[in-house]
């Protein structure tokens, strides 16, 4: 990637990194309710996925869903807003975490359902392929959900009818408290498609220019009408499940380690420093970049809460 695309990519992943460290804060504090699933230490797979599509592709993914926001052009503004609550927020303080939307960024969601997102990442590359165009659809689920029913029933879909449909796994290792070596017999879920014929690869997700690479080749592939790919992200997530999990299947030391030798933004530092960017450059981003995220956060403490009216918005559209 050139220095400038690194830069581009080094911007978003600092976003998400400081939106969800602040997010975890707010949640500490009770100004955030319900359930809440932080993206911390994933970010190279949103970013480097994104940075190869085109306007018009869509995006679908599960509920670790902030950092896909984020990445997809919405609003830090708006994603804290619905965090809390707030009418000013995406789905007008009624979806909360796990349920944002954005028809403006081709964003169909975060999905509380396990596996549930997968099914309707196809759906979007069917109407995609019904209107003739070379849009493609990007639907990310957990090594976890990569063994719910409905993702090999999306499989058999979307390779019979040879869908535009990009399926990212993201594998940080470890489900709700369960390890992939635990949960899964497929030790290499990136050939959990080779039954239908879809073509799949490991990829380091820690790594944002090898997702990016990544990403290239399977947007190419579906674009040129070929069917549905399918990446495999070798990714780490550096908190629990959930806000409510302590994580305490895993060591301290693990954690830290993965830190220290795989961390996706530090990489890229390194990265860019390398190529000759200079250190006041990155502080300059890593300023902005608070200032955005603290704007966002007394923003969605200072939204108003939504009027009792819209309990009835937004229930049945009228076809």
């Amino acid at each position: 990637m050139t220095p400038e695309q690194l830069t581009k990519a080094y911007r978003t992943m600092v976003l998400i990194r400081r939106f969800e460290e602040r997010t975890g804060q707010l949640y500490g504090m009770g100004l955030i309710g319900g359930f809440c699933h932080l993206y911390i230490g994933q970010e190279a797979v949103v970013t480097g996925v994104q940075m190869a599509l085109k306007p018009g592709d869509k995006v679908v993914t599960s509920y670790r869903d902030h950092g896909h926001m984020l990445a997809t052009g919405m609003e830090a503004r708006g994603v804290m807003a619905e965090l809390t609550g707030r009418a000013t927020g995406y789905s007008r303080g009624k979806g909360g975490s796990m349920h944002m939307f954005s028809r403006k960024e081709n964003f169909y969601g975060g999905h509380g359902i396990v596996g549930a997102q997968v099914s309707i990442g196809i759906g979007l590359a069917f109407a995609n392929r019904y209107r003739g165009s070379d849009e493609v659809s990007v639907a990310y689920f957990g090594e976890g959900a990569s063994n719910q029913g409905q993702v090999f029933e999306s499989f058999n879909i979307a390779a019979l009818q040879k869908l535009p449909c990009i399926f990212v796994i993201e594998n940080n290792r470890y489900g709700m408290g369960t390890s992939v070596e635990r949960s899964s017999a497929s030790r290499a879920l990136y050939k959990n498609g080779e039954p239908w014929g879809i073509p799949g690869l490991q990829v380091d997700g820690m790594d944002v220019e090898a997702v990016h690479d990544a990403a290239q080749q399977a947007v190419a592939h579906c674009r040129a009408g070929n069917g549905p790919f399918l990446l495999e992200m070798t990714t780490y997530r550096y908190r629990g499940h959930s806000m409510s999990d302590p994580a305490k299947y895993r060591t301290r030391d693990e954690v830290d380690e993965m830190r220290r030798t795989h961390d996706a933004i530090e990489r890229v530092r390194h990265a860019l420093l390398g190529q000759g960017v200079e250190e006041q450059a990155l502080k300059k981003i890593d300023d902005e970049i608070k200032t955005i995220v603290t704007d966002a956060a007394e923003f969605a403490q200072s939204s108003p809460e939504p009027d009792a009216s819209e309990l009835w918005t937004d229930i049945l559209v009228e076809a």
